[in-house]
């Protein structure tokens, strides 16, 4: 595989490069931008001689060759003074990673467009755990090419991993980036931007179809840092991404590979940075953040342990752990921390043993069970959130019962109910009995019943009782909210919110439900506010 690269400068033993000779490397082939029905072809980074660098906007972006990281120079003034919008479908670590591209495009000069404002750019991230959430990408696409005519469509995501050449193809798309590939965003960008020679608005005759970057799940290989809180109050700090568990209804593991993180040294970096900036809160995300250390040789609990060293953070969650690897240590840990609250999110999928085994789950019922029992015992107001999946092949009316008592008798706090969805290429889809839509409705509307009865019953316990509320910035003339320690939303009148009380630990007293049943009434306790 050949690269126009050449290397004219060391400085802080980073390369920096240049358009000078050929290099070869069969260790780092560069990606491929391939157009529908047609062949793919070589794209070497867009790079420029010395003395036009210095003349505009450069980033030097991380390339790796022969296992050293050199640093690309990529000249970005063509995307100064253009506007951007930007769109996120899916879970908190989606949200995390579109709020940091447009970190990384406001570096580049690129402003965030008013709502009523045609932009230059689009960004569209993509979720696709269920057949909903893939028809939901392709209408935001739609919508996006609809109210911003000739723009720069890029799409990104689990979607457009699973379905690069498809999106592509969509009239107005201009842009596909794969769950590899994404981690060069800019570099993509600006090469787009340079080779259509873009000076205002796209002509709307791009409607053959865009280009596509993607590549096989096994070459999945890169990881994008994220650590941002966008409109919120809390940080999102991406620990880990990718999984290696293939569960038999999951299409996850073919989006986003196989698991993979960075360091503890380097998360910690990111933590204290986010204390600098003021943040409070910090919420770990990630696919399956549990698998934290497969690629550093480290475990996720001394990952825990140094970030509750980091001064400034207040409180950290932990936002989904597998059980088989929530381990005791950690429960107990948790227990005593100085700022890991009560506060789990663990999935749970099935409380019938068969089922569970046609999922390909790595636990029991009875390993869960303990879990759940473990928590309560060393943290007894701890919130608990189990994910539960109703519907799937397999479950036949007894295994859904039998899941159901299950559910009743654990002490868990809330559930997360989806009913399940059958994705192309999983193995579900050989197993032969299947539910009908009547039934998952029924099935998932039983559970939800059960969900909002738990989570009432666990705020009740709790009306009269002093807690330390995180509160987030209200619209104007609105009621402000923000979370206690143990994840119970309360709620301050509109009439004494204010603005200063945003991103504030606040010292309160709970004192019933509020109108809509869903947060409890905060009076402030804390004099010296």
């Amino acid at each position: 595989m050949r690269a126009q690269i050449g290397i004219f400068g060391l400085q802080n033993h980073a390369f920096y490069i240049a358009k000078r000779p050929i290099l070869k490397s069969k260790h780092h082939p560069l990606p491929r931008r391939r157009r529908p029905g047609g062949r793919s072809e070589k794209a070497a980074p867009p790079c420029h001689n010395k003395s036009a660098a210095l003349k505009n906007a450069v980033t030097f972006w991380p390339f790796k060759i022969f296992g050293v990281t050199l640093h690309v120079m990529i000249d970005t003034s063509a995307l100064q003074g253009m506007t951007a919008k930007y769109a996120t479908l899916g879970c908190k670590l989606n949200f995390s990673e579109t709020a940091t591209f447009a970190h990384a495009l406001e570096e580049m000069g690129v402003r965030t467009a008013k709502d009523n404002e045609k932009a230059d750019i689009c960004l569209i991230n993509t979720c696709s755990v269920t057949e909903v959430a893939d028809h939901k990408c392709r209408q935001q696409i739609h919508k996006m090419v609809r109210e911003n005519p000739g723009t720069l469509m890029v799409v990104t995501g689990c979607y457009a991993q699973l379905r690069s050449k498809e999106i592509a193809q969509i009239p107005g798309v201009s842009l596909v980036l794969g769950s590899n590939e994404k981690a060069n965003l800019v570099q993509y960008l600006t090469e787009e931007v340079q080779r259509k020679g873009m000076n205002g608005p796209l002509p709307l005759n791009h409607t053959q179809g865009g280009d596509w970057h993607s590549v096989k799940t096994k070459d999945i290989k890169a990881f994008q840092p994220s650590c941002s809180r966008g409109n919120r109050t809390r940080f999102f700090l991406k620990v880990q991404d990718g999984c290696d568990y293939f569960c038999t209804y999951c299409t996850i593991p073919y989006a986003r590979g196989f698991s993979r993180n960075p360091s503890i040294s380097t998360l910690v970096s990111q933590a204290e940075q986010a204390a600098r900036q003021g943040g409070k809160e910090i919420v770990l995300t990630g696919v399956n953040i549990g698998d934290f250390g497969r690629t550093t040789n480290e475990r996720f609990i001394d990952l825990v342990k140094a970030l509750d060293e980091v001064q400034g953070i207040k409180r950290y969650r932990i936002s989904s752990l597998e059980p088989d690897l929530l381990s005791d240590e950690l429960i107990e840990y948790c227990a005593q921390s100085r700022a890991f609250m009560p506060h789990f999110h663990i999935p749970l999928q099935s409380g019938s043993d068969h089922v569970l085994r046609l999922m390909h789950r790595r636990y029991d019922s009875a390993l869960f069970a303990h879990k759940i029992r473990l928590i309560k015992e060393k943290m007894p107001d701890a919130f608990i959130g189990v994910d539960v999946m109703v519907g799937c092949r397999g479950e036949k009316p007894e295994n859904f019962e039998e899941c159901y008592e299950f559910l009743k008798a654990l002490p868990v706090t809330q559930l997360h109910v989806f009913p399940y969805s059958e994705r192309p290429g999983t193995s579900a889809l050989a197993i032969p009995y299947q539910v009908s839509d009547a039934d998952r409705k029924m099935r998932s509307h039983r559970l939800l019943k059960l969900s909002a009865a738990k989570t009432h019953d666990f705020y009740a316990a709790h009306i009269g009782q002093q807690a330390e509320v995180l509160f987030e910035k209200a619209g104007q003339g609105k009621p402000m909210h923000g979370f206690t320690r143990n994840y119970i939303r309360a709620e301050l009148p509109a009439e004494i919110a204010k603005e200063e009380y945003d991103n504030q630990l606040i010292s309160v007293r709970l004192t019933g439900f509020n109108s809509e049943q869903n947060a409890l009434m905060a009076e402030i306790t804390d004099t010296n506010i």
